[in-house]
């Protein structure tokens, strides 16, 4: 019985000394949230004044073996949701980090960038389109962070806000998370294969960078570039599943801005871990730049917006669209000027705004996408005289 537990443990705290003598008026407590108003005798020295048992009580309902109203909490957060999800089946979810949703965010916000691009004259973006890549993020996301943490295994646990990833706490094996990758990966060729021949070709040479990305801290100073060129390659995918082909004049200077903006966002969330990078020999900009991080960090800020701005002007973009790069403009010298890069927890604040940036970018181009003139509107049919 719960109720006996609960007397058991408060009779056993060592601050208090119960009464010898029997008292019903704090179990009615217990009795009234079981509903039950039937009269109990209690043995001798399990009774306490009623203010004394309810602080108990309410101490005890936070410790979830003894809570009165045990009930698992829901929630629609994608945190709430692993956490509700069944046990054997979190630790794969962990693994595909479907409760840190912000790198499938990132991973996603330049494949709309291109379809919105691409989106015909005074015309939305195809919403077919965008949630095929949305689920194709979500996918090649998880997909991405099982193979990193095969690769990280013995790094991770050596690092403190690692150590509790699936693989590297052994929730989840070696051959498990093969056959967990593979699954993923399939499901991600089944949507790559709704998209026309070009792009599945394109897509497909995306994969060599997914694999080997994880490898380059051990090998480069510059392994947030190449992640750049591995998260960012939807800029060109999304354009080519839009239009059957890339128009690299648009496509090129939006996967650049890609890159740039890969690069601020990932050194800034490098910062974080730079001291246990430093012990295990681990690389990254983070490291290359150390107390110079700011001037870099602009530079690729100048980059990323001529980027933009090219792109923009030849996809015939309209005033909306230049008033959100500058608002992104402004997003990104806020971020850096404030930036602390020896506080990770502001380092991780800067790193998440990072999705509102991508998402008013995206805001800018469907506004500036119908502000086009479409000229097949305006198209006069010449009759034969």
């Amino acid at each position: 019985m719960m109720c006996t537990r609960i007397l058991t443990l408060l009779n056993s705290h060592p601050l208090r000394r119960l009464p010898s003598q029997p008292c019903f008026t704090c179990f009615t407590t217990i009795q009234r949230d079981r509903r039950d108003y039937s009269p109990v005798s209690l043995a001798s020295g399990s009774c306490c004044i009623k203010r004394d048992f309810q602080t108990q009580r309410r101490r005890l309902s936070d410790i979830p073996h003894y809570g009165l109203n045990n009930r698992r909490s829901f929630s629609l957060s994608p945190a709430g949701i692993v956490n509700a999800a069944p046990a054997s089946v979190q630790p794969y979810l962990r693994l595909m980090r479907l409760d840190k949703p912000i790198g499938t965010w990132l991973l996603y916000l330049p494949c709309t960038w291109s379809i919105g691009l691409a989106a015909d004259p005074g015309c939305l973006p195809d919403l077919h389109m965008l949630a095929l890549f949305g689920t194709g993020a979500l996918l090649m996301r998880g997909a991405g962070c099982t193979i990193n943490d095969m690769w990280d295994r013995d790094f991770d646990k050596k690092v403190f806000r690692t150590a509790m990833r699936p693989i590297a706490a052994g929730q989840i094996s070696q051959f498990q998370a093969l056959v967990f990758l593979g699954g993923q990966l399939s499901l991600a060729l089944g949507v790559l294969l709704c998209l026309n021949y070009y792009s599945i070709a394109l897509g497909a040479a995306s994969l060599s960078l997914v694999v080997t990305y994880p490898l380059m801290k051990r090998i480069t100073y510059w392994p947030q570039l190449v992640l750049g060129l591995t998260f960012n390659w939807g800029a060109l995918l999304g354009w080519s599943a839009v239009m059957g082909s890339c128009d690299w004049s648009v496509c090129l200077p939006l996967y650049f801005s890609g890159v740039m903006w890969t690069l601020i966002y990932d050194t800034i969330y490098a910062h974080q871990d730079k001291e246990d990078d430093v012990k295990l020999g681990v690389k990254s900009t983070a490291l290359r730049f150390q107390e110079h991080t700011k001037p870099w960090l602009s530079a690729f800020t100048v980059a990323m917006l001529s980027g933009l701005i090219l792109a923009g002007a030849n996809a015939n973009q309209t005033v909306p669209y230049y008033i959100a790069v500058s608002a992104v403009a402004l997003h990104l010298a806020q971020q850096i000027y404030s930036l602390d890069i020896n506080k990770p927890e502001d380092c991780w604040k800067k790193f998440a705004s990072n999705r509102n940036l991508g998402l008013l970018l995206f805001l800018g181009i469907v506004l500036g996408n119908l502000g086009k003139r479409n000229d097949r509107q305006y198209e006069t049919i010449k009759l034969p005289s």
